[in-house]
């Protein structure tokens, strides 16, 4: 195991002239957005999303212009527009863990990259001609090991025909360790490294997929056949569901189901997650009462189950959070959390996510 100190801050690459950017700008100087324009940030980006790459920047000590990192657009059909991404490569990800570590003090560094073969055989030089089915790098920051595995299968960026693309077929082994040094870095420095992915991570966001089956045309019943228009099902009302539930577990179901048709960006589930935030105090489901040897039940709550406290914790933790995150303009959470911890939201303990809501709000503070 080797551990790399670091030696000296590394400042941040500045530009003279028109292009510096400062820390107190709030907002891209005409000439900035001239460039990044023609870099290909196309006039369709949003003023959120150039306001969120500017704080971005700025944060992380990255620069733009040095093409250190960039937005990268992808269609979206769910909201029918390109959505800009922030992007770096492995080498940004190195810039800023060597830099906070310098200004902080400490150490980190790794040990051995290993990979994984499909039987679940680890090690530490891959010389198959078949790419890796996973990487694992274990990132160590003041002592403490932060390990990630990157699964070949999950980053790997494809042709239609499902072969992969360009580096992806060259040097398999090398682009997943990329993917798996990026998820132990963000463990690692989780807040300097927030809201900026590598381009290995997100290469397979661009895999084309066949489109779906078109939905079946409705034709006009014809006589003793049913209507198809007056028997479909009406279009789920998400938000009068979350009004009208009584504890906030019904309404983090009620949210998930939203998220999985409607999409993170949309109004409905960020409202939805508001409306979870003002029921912290919402009794939880109630327990059927015991039955007594005449077949009654007890009505006395003495005889109901009582809520676990941690489990609750979490639970106004979580709409907390999410309440932050709706303010905040952070449609990837759920993506965002998990990145950092490892765990999905809903296994975090409340200390955790009320780590990653400070976080969250100490940041936009700072916009």
């Amino acid at each position: 195991m080797t551990i790399a100190l670091a030696e000296r801050p590394q400042a941040p690459t500045a530009h003279a002239g028109s292009l510096a950017i400062h820390p107190e700008q709030t907002a891209w100087t005409n000439d900035q957005v001239a460039v990044l324009r023609q870099a290909g940030i196309k006039p369709q980006v949003t003023a959120a999303e150039m306001s969120g790459f500017l704080h971005l920047c700025q944060r992380t000590g990255l620069d733009p212009f040095s093409r250190q990192i960039y937005l990268i657009g992808r269609y979206s059909k769910k909201d029918q527009r390109e959505i800009y991404t922030p992007q770096t490569g492995i080498d940004g990800y190195r810039v800023i863990a060597q830099r906070v570590t310098a200004q902080t003090g400490g150490s980190y560094g790794y040990e051995d990259t290993l990979w994984c073969d499909s039987s679940g055989r680890w090690r530490d030089v891959w010389l198959a001609q078949e790419p890796p089915a996973a990487a694992k790098v274990t990132v160590i920051r003041n002592g403490q090991r932060f390990s990630a595995v990157a699964t070949f299968r999950e980053y790997v960026q494809t042709w239609p025909d499902g072969n992969p693309k360009g580096l992806w077929g060259q040097m398999p082994a090398g682009q997943i360790a990329k993917c798996a040094e990026a998820l132990g870095l963000r463990k690692a420095f989780p807040h300097d490294l927030a809201g900026v992915y590598t381009a290995e991570e997100m290469e397979q966001a661009d895999n084309t997929t066949p489109d779906a089956a078109p939905a079946p045309q409705m034709q006009r019943a014809q006589p003793n056949q049913p209507d198809e228009w007056a028997t479909a099902a009406p279009r789920r009302d998400y938000l009068a569901e979350a009004r009208a539930a009584e504890t906030v577990e019904d309404v983090r179901t009620i949210y998930r189901a939203a998220l999985a048709e409607l999409g993170p960006h949309t109004a409905t589930a960020q409202e939805i997650a508001a409306i979870g935030a003002t029921k912290p105090g919402a009794k939880a489901p109630e327990q059927p009462a015991p039955v007594t040897d005449d077949g009654s039940r007890h009505a006395d709550d003495s005889h109901r189950a009582a809520p676990d406290p941690a489990e609750q914790a979490a639970v106004e933790a979580e709409n907390r959070l999410r309440l932050a995150a709706s303010k905040a303009n952070l449609p990837t959470l759920d993506r965002d959390f998990e990145m950092v911890y490892g765990i999905p939201i809903e296994q975090a303990t409340a200390a955790l996510l009320n780590t990653f809501r400070e976080r969250i709000e100490a940041a936009g503070g700072a916009q």
